[in-house]
């Protein structure tokens, strides 16, 4: 953000601001706003690490499920998908 603005940009802000709040203020006003930057900071990072959290939360969710599958997989017996298909193969059409 800062990156894009010059030195001649930003001393015109700089004059500008203090014609607007005065020497007095400037100080105040300027820490107000480091203040209030610093906040925004904090809990933006604060919302992208709880995110970053609950994807990982439903990564290891799943991650979980399927090893759930394979304990209880049982090769001898057929699958829901194998016993579609074969009933499809006999009877000609799709059974729901």
């Amino acid at each position: 953000m800062i990156g894009s603005i010059g030195f001649p940009e930003l001393l015109i802000i700089l004059a500008i601001a203090l014609i607007i709040f005065g020497p007095k203020k400037l100080p105040e006003v300027g820490r107000s706003l480091g203040r209030a930057l610093k906040e925004f900071r904090k809990t933006s990072d604060e919302i992208r690490e709880r995110i970053e959290e609950e994807i990982e939360m439903d990564d290891v969710k799943e991650i979980k499920r399927d090893l759930e599958d394979i304990k209880n997989f049982d090769p001898l017996k057929p699958s829901k998908t194998a016993k579609k298909e074969s009933s499809e193969n006999e009877e000609g059409k799709k059974v729901t």
